[in-house]
């Protein structure tokens, strides 16, 4: 009886993908239910535990084991929502702690800091979606290429081309872009070529690849830095293609502050009770929170 699910699962990849079709209540618009569909289909081939996240219903648009591997998952509905979050992750990111985090940290987990935002915004809206985005390879360690921008450039062209497909099948929508660490680098760099963003959150970010928020195009930019984040200890320079320049919380950087209440460090700013968490929530629904101010964190 253990495998049924799993064999259920399987066999529904195979049947007709209709206009729109409703999978658990959810209904899916066709280029959506055809990449959830092909990424189970790589999720099932690759095995546990990738094929009990398929078994159990979630749904990716990509999915790629290789290498340090990819997957972008989906918490809510595409086909419905009309704000959707884009969660980067950072340095030593990989498919294989997608779910379990760095170190076995759930915390640190894409997957898990994706659902702790989906819940909080799911509380206050049900057309809110987030995706959790591992579509590019970050950088191993603290090494050269954390300490260069050529790992985010890469991911930025990938970001930006799974945004306007995103926007493609959604015009209407409003995106958010929400990068942690050096996630917030693909981010701020992406940033420029899609106007479709309305929103760019920075957490933890040593830089964002621009030293002003209008290099970041239109925009709002917000950030947040908490005192006990070992990112501040990173020197602002940037030096021969070494360095990630200015953080986005100096005050000449010129982004708007988020509070970091209840943050206890790097991996912090999205875990239940932070007071950042729901800032983030704020921005994603209504643009932000009223108290929030230009250039104060240093």
């Amino acid at each position: 009886m253990r495998f049924l699910p799993l064999a259920l699962a399987l066999t529904s990849l195979f049947l007709p993908v209709p206009a729109q079709r409703a999978q658990g209540g959810i209904e899916v618009l066709p280029a959506f239910a055809e990449a959830y569909r092909e990424s189970a289909v790589r999720m099932l081939a690759a095995g546990c535990p990738y094929a009990t996240w398929a078994a159990d219903g979630r749904r990716f648009l990509e999915f790629d084991p290789r290498g340090d591997g990819r997957a972008v998952e989906v918490l809510g509905d595409l086909a419905t929502a009309d704000r959707i979050a884009v969660l980067v992750p950072g340095v030593d990111t990989t498919l294989a702690d997608f779910d379990r985090g760095l170190g076995g940290v759930p915390r640190r987990a894409p997957g898990v800091q994706a659902r702790a935002l989906h819940e909080h915004l799911a509380k206050r809206d049900p057309h809110a979606a987030v995706i959790a985005w591992l579509g590019y390879d970050p950088p191993e360690g603290l090494g050269l290429a954390a300490a260069t921008e050529g790992r985010a450039r890469d991911g930025a062209a990938a970001l930006v081309a799974f945004v306007r497909g995103l926007t493609k099948q959604r015009p209407a929508v409003t995106v958010t872009l929400v990068g942690h660490s050096y996630g917030a680098i693909v981010a701020g760099l992406a940033a420029p070529r899609l106007p479709e963003v309305s929103d760019v959150i920075t957490l933890g970010a040593p830089g964002v690849g621009a030293d002003h928020v209008a290099d970041l195009g239109g925009a709002r930019v917000w950030s947040a830095l908490a005192p006990t984040d070992w990112i501040r200890r990173i020197p602002q320079v940037r030096l021969l293609g070494l360095g990630l320049g200015r953080r986005p919380t100096s005050p000449e950087f010129g982004a708007r502050e988020l509070p970091t209440d209840g943050v206890a460090g790097h991996d912090f700013y999205l875990v239940a009770g932070s007071s950042t968490l729901k800032a983030v929530a704020d921005v994603v629904l209504s643009g932000g929170p009223e108290h929030a101010t230009p250039g104060r964190v240093s």
